[in-house]
C-alpha cells in the first residue's frame, strides 16, 4: 500500500487559530482556539485583537495536535498553511510558523487558499471527489461559485458586495443580537414562516442572466430588511422577530441554491459541495437537499465542524495539492488578503 502523506494543517486567516493533521485523506486531529468572544463586544472582528490571539495561540495548539496524535513535528512530510484569503496580520502569524517549520525541517510548504478549502475539507468526510465538482462556498466574507476539476479551480460566480454571512451579522446587529449574528437568526427562523415577508432575490431576473448568471448580492436584501424594520418600529408595530428571521435567511438560501442549480445544468455537473461559515444554516441545507434532490444532483455537504475556520479545511488542502502533483510554495511566500479562488497553492 503506498505511504499516505502526514500533512499538518495551520489556518490563521481570521478570528480562528486551526490546527489539524490528517494521514491523506484520513483526519487524525483537528483542534481549534477561537477568539470570537474577544471581538464579540466590539460587534466584529478587530484585526489586531485577532493577531495578538494567534501569537498567544498558535504554538500551543500545534503542540497539543501532535501530542493527541503521538506523533513528532519531525515525522510531519507536508505543512499546509492558509496564504489567503484573510486579515493580513492573521494570516503572516500562521505563514511565519509554518514557514520555520519547513525550513527547520526541510519539509514542503503548501501556502494554500482559504476559500478553496472549505470545499476541499469534505474529502475527509465523504472521500476524494470523483472528478469535477462544482463548489458553492458561502461565509462571513465570502460567496463564491467554483468548478473545482482536480488541480484546476475556476470561478463562476461571486459576491458584488456583501457575502451571505456578512449580510446575515448585518442584520442581526439591527434585530440587537450578539455577534456574530448568523447563528442566532438561523435558530428564530426555525420557528418562523418564510413567506410571511416578500424579501427581494436580487439578480434572479432575465436581464441579469447575461452578465451576472452566477453573481450575488445581498446588499439590497439587507437595505430591504433594515427599511422594513424601520417602518414597523415608526408604526409602532410588534416585530414577528421568527416570521422577518425565516423570511431574510429564506431569501438568501433561495438565490444560492436556485444559482447553484442552474450553474449544475448548464455546465452538466451532476455533483456539488456546499462550504463555509454559512452552509451551517437550518433553511440553506434543508432547501439545498430538497431542491437538489429533485434536480438529480449528489449533494455533499460537510459537518456543521467543519463550517467554519479550521485546520482540517488547510490540511485537506495540502493533501489535495499533493494528490494532484502542485508544486510546494516559495519560502519568501507573502499573505495576500485577496488571493483569488482560481490559485489553489500560492
Amino acid at each position: 500500500m503506498r505511504h499516505e502523506p502526514l500533512v499538518l494543517g495551520i489556518e490563521t486567516s481570521c478570528d480562528e487559530t486551526g490546527v489539524a493533521l490528517t494521514r491523506g485523506f484520513t483526519l487524525l486531529q483537528d483542534r481549534v482556539a477561537s477568539s470570537v468572544a474577544e471581538h464579540a463586544r466590539f460587534g466584529g472582528i478587530v484585526p489586531e485583537v485577532a493577531s495578538r490571539a494567534h501569537l498567544e495561540a498558535i504554538g500551543p495548539t500545534v503542540q497539543a495536535t501532535l501530542a493527541a496524535v503521538g506523533v513528532r513535528l519531525a515525522d510531519v512530510d507536508a505543512i499546509a498553511v492558509t496564504a489567503g484569503p484573510g486579515l493580513v496580520g492573521s494570516l503572516a502569524v500562521g505563514l511565519a510558523t509554518a514557514k520555520a517549520y519547513a525550513l527547520a525541517l526541510d519539509k514542503p510548504l503548501f501556502g494554500v487558499n482559504h476559500v478553496v478549502g472549505h470545499a476541499l475539507v469534505d474529502q475527509l468526510v465523504h472521500g476524494p471527489f470523483d472528478g469535477p465538482v462544482l463548489a458553492l462556498i458561502v461565509s462571513g466574507g465570502h460567496s463564491s461559485l467554483l468548478v473545482i476539476d482536480g488541480p484546476h479551480v475556476t470561478q463562476l460566480g461571486q459576491t458584488l458586495d456583501d457575502a451571505a454571512g456578512e449580510a446575515f451579522d448585518k442584520v442581526g446587529r439591527l434585530l440587537g443580537l450578539p455577534y456574530p449574528g448568523g447563528p442566532h437568526i438561523d435558530a428564530l427562523a426555525r420557528s418562523g414562516n418564510p413567506a410571511a415577508i416578500a424579501f427581494p432575490r436580487a439578480l434572479m431576473r432575465p436581464k441579469d442572466q447575461a452578465t451576472h448568471a452566477y453573481d450575488f448580492s445581498f446588499s439590497g436584501l439587507k437595505t430591504a430588511a433594515a427599511r422594513w424594520l424601520e417602518a414597523a418600529h415608526d408604526a409602532g408595530r410588534e416585530v414577528p422577530v421568527g416570521d422577518f428571521a425565516a423570511s431574510f435567511s429564506g431569501a438568501v438560501a433561495d438565490v444560492l441554491t436556485a444559482k447553484t442549480i442552474a450553474a449544475a445544468r448548464e455546465l452538466g455537473l451532476g455533483c456539488v459541495v456546499i462550504g463555509g461559515g454559512f452552509s451551517a444554516n437550518t433553511q440553506l441545507r434543508d432547501l439545498a437537499a430538497e431542491r437538489f434532490g429533485a434536480n438529480g444532483l449528489d449533494l455533499r455537504i460537510p459537518p456543521v465542524r467543519f463550517c467554519t475556520d479550521n485546520g482540517a479545511m488547510i490540511a485537506a488542502a495540502g493533501v489535495h495539492a499533493l494528490v494532484h502533483g502542485l508544486a510546494p510554495s516559495a519560502l519568501d511566500l507573502g499573505a495576500d488578503s485577496s488571493l483569488p479562488p482560481t490559485v489553489l497553492v500560492a
